[in-house]
């Protein structure tokens, strides 16, 4: 593994007004990387995803934490998205294109499939009742 250059770790309130919050900070935290335009905006889609994910799917009524934890490997881009929240029952289901859990809510299924267009490498990891997390990974080369 390479050597771990800059670490970052962000927590804050599980509301859709922080998703922006979370995206910028991300970007600015890779900014020292020099990534090109494109790579900057698949990070921010990535990112955006990951977050929306764990405050409308992770949480219920309770306003609690999202957790983004960034670390830099010389070129590679690592960013945790965690939530302690409900979890997610079926993980195979949920990484379809198309699938969600809240219908109602008019969300369109994608977010994981985003996640993975947009970034390198994801694993998603998901325990019933204790949270879900989603480690994302993208090398950051001037091009």
């Amino acid at each position: 593994m390479e050597k771990k250059t800059n670490h970052m770790h962000l927590c804050f309130d599980a509301r859709t007004n922080n998703e922006s919050f979370a995206r910028m900070a991300v970007t600015a935290f890779m900014s020292e990387m020099n990534p090109t335009l494109e790579q900057i905006a698949d990070v921010k889609t990535a990112v955006s995803e990951a977050v929306t994910n764990a405050i409308v799917h992770g949480y219920t009524d309770e306003n609690r934490q999202v957790e983004v934890v960034c670390d830099q490997y010389d070129k590679k881009l690592v960013v945790m998205v965690v939530d302690h929240g409900i979890g997610i029952e079926n993980l195979e289901q949920a990484m379809q294109p198309f699938y969600t859990s809240k219908p109602e809510l008019e969300r369109s299924g994608m977010g994981f499939s985003f996640m993975e267009a947009f970034m390198d490498d994801v694993k998603v990891e998901s325990r019933l009742g204790i949270g879900t997390k989603v480690t994302m990974s993208k090398y950051i080369s001037a091009e």
